[in-house]
């Protein structure tokens, strides 16, 4: 059966990427969660999805400086040391973002953070294949999983063969029966995100993927609870 992650923690009951919203998660009793880990300008580690927060760009800002609601990565790894955390590396070479680490010190220092807390589980992610290959690059056994939205799926699936990643994390939509018997013929999982819909969650369990990341993770397994 699919595993449930929680999208950003349980963010439809508190403010997402928190600990507060990490822990609501726990709560429901969820396989996993997903967050998103940026660089501060004084190098910590912290848990936020938007390269700005309250105005002031996270990159070009201390951690001292941010918001209190604003969790280090070491904080979020430790309340949620019981599941599978799936750390989105927010890494893009796009006017979106501010800043672009094309050394590769960022995911060095995310792969550091996660061997500091051997006690949990976890996945590596990220849309930006370079950080993806940087991180195999560093860690030959690390779970890390490409993050795709519109590409095609059948030749994403084989390019993260080919780069040697456990996984292909799609949006949803580009999910077939086909492409999920592809996923599993080259050995790799298809982690899915932003299932929120009923009917979604049906179709994309019903075809066996190992991962559902949701935004309604109380429904998800309430499904799955249902079907089993």
């Amino acid at each position: 059966m699919s595993r449930v992650f929680a999208h950003r923690g349980a963010h439809l009951v508190a403010r997402e990427n928190t600990l507060e919203a990490f822990y609501d998660a726990l709560a429901l009793g969820v396989d996993g969660v997903e967050l998103d880990v940026r660089k501060t300008a004084d190098g910590a580690l912290v848990v936020h999805h938007d390269p700005s927060v309250e105005g002031r760009p996270i990159a070009l800002s201390s951690a001292a400086n941010l918001p209190t609601y604003v969790p280090r990565l070491s904080d979020a790894l430790r309340v949620l040391k019981d599941v599978t955390v799936n750390v989105e590396i927010k890494n893009l070479n796009d006017s979106s973002e501010p800043t672009y680490d094309d050394t590769g010190s960022l995911a060095r220092d995310v792969l550091d953070a996660l061997r500091d807390e051997p006690e949990g589980s976890y996945t590596l992610s990220c849309f930006d294949l370079a950080t993806c290959d940087v991180v195999r690059s560093f860690d030959p056994h690390v779970y890390i999983g490409w993050l795709i939205g519109r590409a095609s799926l059948s030749s994403s699936l084989a390019t993260a063969k080919e780069h040697g990643f456990n996984a292909v994390h799609p949006h949803f939509r580009l999910v077939t029966r086909r492409t999920q018997r592809e996923a599993v013929d080259l050995g790799l999982d298809l982690n899915v995100w932003t299932v929120n819909r009923t009917r979604d969650l049906r179709r994309i369990a019903a075809l066996g993927v190992a991962s559902i990341i949701t935004d309604q993770p109380a429904l998800a397994l309430q499904l799955r609870e249902q079907s089993a």
